[in-house]
């Protein structure tokens, strides 16, 4: 069974200065920005997901104590092996909810772009797919930008399983915040339920709030569409 340590001194081992340096400008983690003071020590996503399939058996106390951890990688390590704990414990309902309770009672600490969207819908979705969805309105209604984005892109487990239903009441929630990482987010949601569920959604969608909605959300929503069909979308947008 592997050990705190034994991940760390892994995760350090597969650390680079320079790629700290690159991630903390990417990830915005500068004064004011959106991710000010978190701290990466540069391991890439490949080789954490490898460290992750090595030491998929570390105890629930290790992957707590990662997932309360200042240094993002540690952080999102811990996602990863709740992940993948998750979807191993299929016939044991009890040992799940264990898991996505811990997520829950963390959340604070799921709280940079890459950490939200690599677990919201893998644990939080997949968790919430039979049960009362309520609890994504109380996320995207918090003052917290990450529980927000949660809110929204946990529903792409249920897009992906043809329901759009949830993802376009949390999107229209949604329509009006201030931050482009949720704008991001609605816009992200939008486009996959036109791929997932079916186009004609999507486009009612659109047809009732293209005009006003957020220009970040509207361009990722219509990615896929026909050329001619964005740039419709779009002037709808600048004529409103």
């Amino acid at each position: 069974m592997s050990t705190l340590a034994e991940i760390r001194a892994a995760l350090r081992q597969a650390a680079s200065a320079e790629r700290a340096q690159s991630a903390a400008r990417f990830f915005k983690t500068g004064k004011g920005e959106y991710a000010e003071g978190d701290v990466f020590i540069g391991v890439p996503v490949p080789g954490v997901r490898a460290i992750v399939r090595e030491h998929r058996e570390l105890p629930l106390a290790g992957v707590d104590a990662l997932l309360r951890s200042k240094v993002h990688e540690e952080r999102l390590t811990a996602l990863l092996l709740l992940v993948d704990r998750y979807k191993r414990a299929r016939r044991d309902a009890s040992a799940r909810e264990q898991l996505v309770q811990l997520y829950l009672d963390r959340l604070a600490h799921v709280n940079n772009w890459d950490l939200v969207d690599s677990s919201a819908p893998q644990l939080l979705g997949a968790w919430l797919f039979d049960r009362d969805r309520g609890l994504l309105d109380r996320l995207a209604a918090s003052e917290s930008l990450w529980s927000r984005r949660v809110a929204m892109v946990a529903t792409q487990y249920f897009i992906r399983k043809g329901e759009a239903a949830d993802a376009l009441r949390i999107a229209t929630a949604l329509l009006g915040d201030s931050h482009d990482l949720i704008h991001k987010a609605v816009g992200w949601m939008l486009r996959e339920v036109g791929e997932s569920v079916d186009l004609a959604t999507l486009r009612g969608f659109l047809r009732e709030h293209a005009a006003t909605m957020p220009r970040t959300a509207l361009r990722y929503a219509i990615e896929k569409l026909p050329a001619d069909e964005r740039t419709r979308w779009l002037d709808a947008r600048k004529r409103s």
